[in-house]
Protein backbone atom coordinates (compact mmCIF):
# COMPACT_ATOMS: atom_id res chain seq x y z
CA UNK A 1 0.00 0.00 0.00
CA UNK A 2 1.36 3.51 -1.16
CA UNK A 3 1.59 6.34 1.05
CA UNK A 4 -1.83 7.91 -1.05
CA UNK A 5 -3.45 4.84 -0.24
CA UNK A 6 -2.78 4.94 3.57
CA UNK A 7 -4.12 8.40 3.91
CA UNK A 8 -7.52 7.75 2.04
CA UNK A 9 -7.95 4.85 4.38
CA UNK A 10 -6.95 7.17 7.35
CA UNK A 11 -9.76 9.43 6.83
CA UNK A 12 -12.39 7.25 5.80
CA UNK A 13 -11.26 5.60 9.31
CA UNK A 14 -12.15 8.84 10.91
CA UNK A 15 -15.21 9.86 8.90
CA UNK A 16 -16.81 6.19 9.84
CA UNK A 17 -15.68 6.18 13.70
CA UNK A 18 -18.55 8.94 14.95
CA UNK A 19 -21.04 7.60 12.73
CA UNK A 20 -20.36 3.92 14.19
CA UNK A 21 -20.33 5.67 17.78
CA UNK A 22 -23.38 7.67 17.18
CA UNK A 23 -25.49 3.91 16.32
CA UNK A 24 -24.01 2.21 18.90
CA UNK A 25 -27.02 0.48 20.51
CA UNK A 26 -26.22 -0.73 24.52
CA UNK A 27 -28.85 -2.69 26.78
CA UNK A 28 -29.74 0.43 28.95
CA UNK A 29 -31.14 1.97 26.06
CA UNK A 30 -33.16 -0.43 24.56
CA UNK A 31 -34.19 -0.79 28.26
CA UNK A 32 -35.60 2.42 28.19
CA UNK A 33 -36.92 2.70 25.45
CA UNK A 34 -38.91 -0.78 26.14
CA UNK A 35 -40.27 1.42 29.33
CA UNK A 36 -41.98 3.90 26.73
CA UNK A 37 -43.08 1.04 24.89
CA UNK A 38 -44.89 0.27 28.24
CA UNK A 39 -45.91 3.80 28.52
CA UNK A 40 -47.66 3.65 25.18
CA UNK A 41 -49.40 0.24 25.54
CA UNK A 42 -50.51 1.01 29.19
CA UNK A 43 -51.72 4.78 27.64
CA UNK A 44 -53.90 2.57 25.03
CA UNK A 45 -55.13 0.06 27.11
CA UNK A 46 -56.69 2.51 29.03
CA UNK A 47 -58.20 5.29 27.06
CA UNK A 48 -59.85 3.06 24.35
CA UNK A 49 -61.86 1.13 27.39
CA UNK A 50 -64.98 4.21 27.47
CA UNK A 51 -65.32 4.97 23.78
CA UNK A 52 -64.64 1.24 22.58
CA UNK A 53 -67.60 0.82 20.49
CA UNK A 54 -70.37 -2.42 21.68
CA UNK A 55 -69.37 -6.05 20.28
CA UNK A 56 -71.86 -6.69 18.11
CA UNK A 57 -72.57 -7.32 14.38
CA UNK A 58 -73.68 -3.50 13.40
CA UNK A 59 -70.32 -2.19 15.12
CA UNK A 60 -67.83 -4.34 12.46
CA UNK A 61 -68.32 -1.93 9.37
CA UNK A 62 -68.39 1.38 10.81
CA UNK A 63 -65.14 3.53 11.13
CA UNK A 64 -64.88 3.53 15.26
CA UNK A 65 -64.76 -0.53 15.46
CA UNK A 66 -61.78 -0.65 12.76
CA UNK A 67 -59.62 2.48 14.04
CA UNK A 68 -60.22 1.52 17.87
CA UNK A 69 -59.38 -2.46 17.00
CA UNK A 70 -56.62 -1.20 15.35
CA UNK A 71 -54.72 0.82 18.33
CA UNK A 72 -55.41 -2.82 20.14
CA UNK A 73 -52.91 -4.38 17.63
CA UNK A 74 -50.30 -1.95 18.16
CA UNK A 75 -50.77 -1.99 21.97
CA UNK A 76 -50.10 -5.30 21.71
CA UNK A 77 -46.50 -5.32 20.00
CA UNK A 78 -45.48 -2.31 22.49
CA UNK A 79 -46.65 -4.08 25.17
CA UNK A 80 -44.41 -7.53 23.99
CA UNK A 81 -41.44 -5.04 24.02
CA UNK A 82 -42.55 -3.26 27.01
CA UNK A 83 -42.96 -6.38 29.46
CA UNK A 84 -39.99 -7.75 28.22
CA UNK A 85 -38.25 -4.19 29.10
CA UNK A 86 -39.56 -4.31 32.84
CA UNK A 87 -38.84 -7.97 33.22
CA UNK A 88 -35.04 -7.36 31.51
CA UNK A 89 -34.81 -4.37 34.34
CA UNK A 90 -35.55 -6.58 37.45
CA UNK A 91 -34.65 -10.28 36.53
CA UNK A 92 -32.36 -11.48 38.63
CA UNK A 93 -34.32 -9.66 41.60
CA UNK A 94 -37.70 -11.38 40.63
CA UNK A 95 -36.71 -14.88 40.09
CA UNK A 96 -39.05 -17.55 38.76
CA UNK A 97 -41.99 -15.75 39.75
CA UNK A 98 -41.14 -12.81 37.65
CA UNK A 99 -40.49 -15.04 35.13
CA UNK A 100 -43.56 -17.10 35.04
CA UNK A 101 -45.17 -14.00 35.17
CA UNK A 102 -43.57 -12.58 32.09
CA UNK A 103 -44.09 -15.53 30.10
CA UNK A 104 -47.70 -15.90 30.91
CA UNK A 105 -47.88 -12.33 29.42
CA UNK A 106 -45.79 -12.34 26.88
CA UNK A 107 -48.29 -14.84 25.37
CA UNK A 108 -51.45 -13.36 26.10
CA UNK A 109 -50.05 -10.62 24.38
CA UNK A 110 -49.08 -12.74 21.25
CA UNK A 111 -52.06 -14.55 21.10
CA UNK A 112 -54.14 -11.40 21.50
CA UNK A 113 -52.38 -9.71 18.80
CA UNK A 114 -53.40 -12.02 16.37
CA UNK A 115 -57.07 -11.92 17.56
CA UNK A 116 -56.94 -7.96 17.51
CA UNK A 117 -55.20 -8.14 14.03
CA UNK A 118 -58.32 -9.61 12.43
CA UNK A 119 -60.82 -7.55 13.75
CA UNK A 120 -60.46 -4.82 11.91
CA UNK A 121 -58.90 -6.57 8.50
CA UNK A 122 -61.03 -9.35 8.20
CA UNK A 123 -64.48 -9.09 10.60
CA UNK A 124 -65.73 -6.12 8.39
CA UNK A 125 -65.20 -8.14 4.81
CA UNK A 126 -66.51 -10.78 6.60
CA UNK A 127 -69.92 -8.83 7.89
CA UNK A 128 -71.43 -8.87 4.83
CA UNK A 129 -71.19 -12.08 3.56
CA UNK A 130 -70.86 -14.69 6.71
CA UNK A 131 -73.14 -12.32 9.15
CA UNK A 132 -73.46 -15.72 11.59
CA UNK A 133 -69.77 -15.82 12.10
CA UNK A 134 -68.99 -12.45 12.59
CA UNK A 135 -71.75 -12.08 15.39
CA UNK A 136 -70.63 -15.39 17.23
CA UNK A 137 -67.18 -13.75 17.07
CA UNK A 138 -68.24 -10.73 18.64
CA UNK A 139 -70.40 -12.71 21.18
CA UNK A 140 -67.95 -14.69 22.18
CA UNK A 141 -65.79 -11.08 23.26
CA UNK A 142 -68.84 -9.70 24.68
CA UNK A 143 -69.75 -13.59 26.17
CA UNK A 144 -73.23 -13.34 24.80
CA UNK A 145 -72.53 -16.37 22.68
CA UNK A 146 -73.72 -16.92 19.18
CA UNK A 147 -75.73 -19.46 16.79
CA UNK A 148 -71.94 -21.33 15.22
CA UNK A 149 -69.64 -23.43 17.28
CA UNK A 150 -66.33 -21.45 16.73
CA UNK A 151 -63.77 -24.31 18.19
CA UNK A 152 -60.43 -23.87 18.37
CA UNK A 153 -60.74 -20.47 17.62
CA UNK A 154 -63.09 -19.70 20.73
CA UNK A 155 -61.28 -22.28 23.04
CA UNK A 156 -57.92 -20.17 22.64
CA UNK A 157 -59.82 -16.85 22.94
CA UNK A 158 -60.99 -18.16 25.96
CA UNK A 159 -57.86 -19.06 27.76
CA UNK A 160 -56.82 -15.19 27.55
CA UNK A 161 -58.41 -14.57 30.44
CA UNK A 162 -56.22 -16.96 32.45
CA UNK A 163 -53.10 -16.14 31.40
CA UNK A 164 -54.26 -12.34 31.91
CA UNK A 165 -55.71 -12.91 34.88
CA UNK A 166 -52.34 -15.01 36.26
CA UNK A 167 -49.80 -12.93 34.32
CA UNK A 168 -50.34 -9.84 35.98
CA UNK A 169 -51.04 -11.46 39.33
CA UNK A 170 -47.89 -13.16 39.26
CA UNK A 171 -45.72 -10.56 37.22
CA UNK A 172 -46.95 -7.71 39.91
CA UNK A 173 -46.48 -9.45 43.20
CA UNK A 174 -42.69 -10.17 41.84
CA UNK A 175 -42.14 -6.27 40.94
CA UNK A 176 -43.51 -5.75 44.36
CA UNK A 177 -41.24 -8.23 45.97
CA UNK A 178 -38.05 -6.72 43.91
CA UNK A 179 -38.00 -3.44 44.91
CA UNK A 180 -36.59 -1.30 41.87
CA UNK A 181 -40.07 0.08 40.13
CA UNK A 182 -42.70 1.39 41.99
CA UNK A 183 -44.06 -0.53 44.15
CA UNK A 184 -47.86 1.13 44.17
CA UNK A 185 -47.68 0.18 40.17
CA UNK A 186 -47.00 -3.10 41.14
CA UNK A 187 -50.22 -3.50 43.64
CA UNK A 188 -52.31 -2.09 41.04
CA UNK A 189 -50.89 -4.10 38.03
CA UNK A 190 -51.27 -7.58 40.60
CA UNK A 191 -55.01 -6.41 41.42
CA UNK A 192 -56.17 -5.88 38.16
CA UNK A 193 -56.20 -9.47 37.14
CA UNK A 194 -58.77 -10.27 39.81
CA UNK A 195 -60.47 -6.75 39.69
CA UNK A 196 -60.90 -8.53 35.61
CA UNK A 197 -62.90 -11.10 36.99
CA UNK A 198 -64.81 -9.78 39.54
CA UNK A 199 -66.01 -6.85 37.54
CA UNK A 200 -66.76 -9.86 34.31
CA UNK A 201 -70.11 -10.41 36.44
CA UNK A 202 -71.51 -6.98 35.12
CA UNK A 203 -72.79 -5.60 31.92
CA UNK A 204 -70.00 -6.07 29.37
CA UNK A 205 -69.41 -2.27 28.31
CA UNK A 206 -68.77 -1.54 32.38
CA UNK A 207 -66.74 -4.46 33.03
CA UNK A 208 -63.94 -3.00 30.20
CA UNK A 209 -63.18 -0.36 32.77
CA UNK A 210 -61.30 -3.27 34.62
CA UNK A 211 -58.76 -2.91 32.15
CA UNK A 212 -58.25 1.10 33.00
CA UNK A 213 -56.09 0.54 36.27
CA UNK A 214 -54.21 -2.21 34.00
CA UNK A 215 -53.65 0.09 32.12
CA UNK A 216 -52.59 3.14 34.32
CA UNK A 217 -50.17 0.42 36.36
CA UNK A 218 -48.31 -0.65 33.23
CA UNK A 219 -48.18 3.09 32.22
CA UNK A 220 -46.88 4.09 35.86
CA UNK A 221 -43.88 1.44 35.59
CA UNK A 222 -43.08 2.16 32.04
CA UNK A 223 -42.52 5.53 33.51
CA UNK A 224 -40.72 4.89 36.11
CA UNK A 225 -37.92 2.88 33.91
CA UNK A 226 -37.70 5.52 30.78
CA UNK A 227 -37.11 8.23 33.83
CA UNK A 228 -34.98 6.29 35.67
CA UNK A 229 -33.00 5.11 32.77
CA UNK A 230 -32.82 9.03 31.47
CA UNK A 231 -31.58 9.68 34.51
CA UNK A 232 -29.00 7.79 34.74
CA UNK A 233 -27.50 8.26 30.60
CA UNK A 234 -27.55 12.79 32.00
Amino acid sequence: MNLSQEVNLANTNRRTAPMAGKMKITTPSLIRWAGLSAMVAGTIFAAIQPIHPPDVLASVTTSAFIIITSFKTVMCLFGLFGIAGLYARQVEQTGWLGLAGYLLLTIFYAVQMCYAFAEPTILPLLAPVAPTFVESVMGMASKAGGSMNLGAFAVIFNILPVLYLLGLLLFGIATFRAHILPRWAAVLLASSGPLAIIMSQLPHQIARFAAVPMGIALAWLGYALWSERRKQVS
